[in-house]
């Protein structure tokens, strides 16, 4: 049976991923600093549970450590652990950027070089998934320290695939879009309809979205995947959506061959790959720009050192 360690476990995506594990048969340490809703959500999932602070340098080896040894071997750990403070950067104080960067990034960091020291020293392989967050692509105001820490783990998170992968322990990460959780940070509806406006899929998601994502990205039919960032956010992350079109609807088109009419006079059609006219002169396209390598553009200078 799998033995699943669950950080950030109380609440929102990691009890989804708890909860969802428990479904699949696997045997679950749940971790959490909330003392009163980790008991309550390990009782309903029949799961034991350690309390720890991982924001401690020493708590996230301990959470590891301590399930090994009392529960036996660890086989898969999913580090969903996170905070997402409001704060300008021109508020960030050095207290406030390293405990975010303390849960965010150090705790899934230490937590998975723990793992790795006691799966390789029993010889046995592990699969470790961390919880990303589309912001690591796009930050957004009052947000950035989030951003950032969520950045440096997708880094983290490759860089441990490079290392541990001759061990036979593969490191994914999840990385979702906006979900729909119990957060302070996103509380009214409105909220979520105008972050889901560029969304292809044109909603939200859900905690259990990710859940089935870390579930399967985790398990034996991702084997030969690790060192990779799975998007769970409804498209958003493939492109803009929600902008306007490059040209109005009812602008000329392009036909076939690359030319398009003039407004005015369609004797004159310009091909837009060669910028040439119908009667084969140049289009009044700007001369490019010869560039010789060791030279600046366009300039009689010598080659510069």
């Amino acid at each position: 049976m799998t033995h699943a360690v669950v950080t950030g476990a109380a609440s929102g995506i990691g009890r989804a991923v708890a909860e969802h594990f428990t479904q699949a048969g696997a045997q679950l340490t749940l971790v959490d600093v909330d003392a009163d809703r980790l008991a309550a959500v390990a009782d309903a999932l029949g799961a034991r549970h350690h309390v720890v602070d991982l924001c401690d340098t020493d708590g996230p080896a301990a959470a590891v450590g301590d399930s090994w040894r009392t529960h036996g071997p660890v086989d898969v750990l999913v580090n969903a652990a996170g905070i997402y403070p409001s704060l300008d950067m021109i508020d960030v104080t050095a207290a406030g950027w390293d405990r975010v960067f303390a849960l965010n990034t150090r705790a899934p960091v230490l937590a998975t070089a723990e793992l790795v020291r006691l799966a390789a020293a029993a010889g046995r392989p592990a699969s470790v998934v961390n919880i990303s967050s589309g912001a690591a692509l796009r930050a957004r105001p009052g947000g950035g320290p989030y951003a950032a820490s969520k950045a440096a783990l997708e880094m983290a998170t490759r860089a441990a695939a490079l290392e541990f992968g001759p061990l036979g322990i593969r490191v994914n990460a999840v990385s979702p879009g906006f979900v729909a959780v119990d957060s302070v940070c996103n509380p009214v509806a409105d909220a979520y309809a105008t972050a889901v406006s560029g969304n292809p899929l044109g909603r939200p998601g859900t905690p259990a979205d990710i859940a089935r994502a870390v579930l399967w990205i985790a398990g034996p039919e991702a084997s030969w995947v690790t060192g990779e960032i799975l998007r769970v956010d409804g498209g958003s992350s493939a492109g803009a959506a929600h902008l306007p079109r490059l040209w109005p609807p009812d602008a000329p088109a392009a036909d076939r061959t690359g030319t398009r009419a003039a407004d005015t006079d369609t004797s004159t059609t310009t091909d837009i790959a060669t910028g040439a006219g119908a009667s084969g002169s140049a289009a009044a396209f700007p001369a490019p720009l010869h560039h010789t390598p060791g030279t600046l553009p366009n300039s009689t200078k010598g080659p510069t050192t």
